[in-house]
């Protein structure tokens, strides 16, 4: 791919939401039960090889253009502690470490995070049993990624003291109700702000350019009598999480770009269902696959095309 179209494409991520494989390794590794999910030993593995061959897209990458810029994917999940506890505040911070960062730490720091150990130990791995060269290591070392794009769709919260709160869904991820944000139809719980701490606490530990490569709500589009889509709560998510782009700017963040999650309705990756739409343009398709696959603009598409022209700052 990249000695086909470098000469026409200059940004490049090497593997989608690549810390996936902490809850859900078949959507970037590609492993089940029946080949290997249920050892955690053959995620980190495969975690190591994944790393590897990043480093060798950047190696190949700069070889061909200095100027390209390649990327690593992460799927970023604000997450917050229930309350004071300590114990909970410990549980976030590891948590953190876990998910968000450690897959990111290897490549944008080029080298295995000081808690790695630590964190294999609670999965019964030793760093020691996987296979690796010094070699490998040195070229994670020489290679580092030159941006980080991420997912945002929601923040989680981590409660470990055995009490009992109300649960909510989320993409790969399900945690307890937030009392002081909304949630989507499926769950997720919509938190604007959350995306500004994300940008802040992923510019702070990297500092390095950031691109929001998804972003987005999953809703029940229901056209009216006119055929048309009305989709004011979908204007209102994206209205937020810009606005909060915006103040991140502002507090010093270098924000490369955003591209929302998506342009077309299209059957939901973590629900299977095409009634989970994000788009804005509706396809005419239900969850049994019966429809006209007939295309129409949902209000959403021309509030969003002024967003564009305006580079962010029309949001009327």
């Amino acid at each position: 791919m990249l000695t086909r179209y470098f000469k026409q494409v200059k940004y490049w991520m090497t593997f989608n939401e690549i810390n996936s494989a902490f809850s859900f390794p078949v959507m970037s590794q590609g492993l089940v039960a029946s080949n290997g999910a249920d050892d955690k030993r053959n995620i980190f593995q495969a975690w190591h090889n994944q790393f590897v061959a990043s480093a060798w897209a950047v190696k190949m990458g700069h070889e061909l253009d200095p100027q390209l810029q390649i990327g690593c994917m992460l799927l970023y999940a604000t997450t917050y502690s229930y309350d004071a506890n300590p114990v909970n505040q410990l549980a976030t911070l590891q948590q953190n470490q876990a998910f968000n960062f450690f897959c990111g730490d290897v490549q944008v720091r080029g080298e295995y995070p000081a808690y790695t150990d630590a964190m294999m130990a609670e999965y019964g791995v030793k760093f020691q049993d996987l296979e690796f060269s010094a070699a490998e290591l040195a070229l994670l070392k020489h290679y580092p990624v030159d941006y980080i794009g991420f997912s945002y769709y929601m923040s989680a919260v981590i409660e470990t003291t055995q009490e009992h709160h109300a649960e909510v869904g989320g993409n790969l991820l399900s945690g307890l109700k937030n009392p002081f944000l909304k949630a989507s139809e499926w769950g997720w719980q919509i938190d604007p702000i959350g995306l500004r701490i994300a940008l802040n606490q992923l510019y702070d530990r990297y500092r390095k350019p950031l691109f929001i490569v998804e972003n987005g709500l999953g809703a029940i589009d229901r056209p009216d009598e006119k055929g048309e889509v009305q989709d004011d709560y979908r204007i209102d998510y994206l209205r937020q999480h810009i606005k909060q782009m915006g103040a991140a700017i502002h507090d010093g963040v270098d924000l490369m770009g955003y591209t929302p999650w998506g342009c077309i309705d299209l059957v939901s990756a973590s629900s299977g269902q095409m009634s989970k739409r994000y788009g804005f343009i509706y396809v005419d398709l239900d969850d049994d696959g019966e429809g006209t696959l007939a295309r129409s603009k949902k209000k959403s598409f021309d509030w969003y095309r002024r967003v564009i022209a305006s580079n962010g700052t029309d949001l009327a």
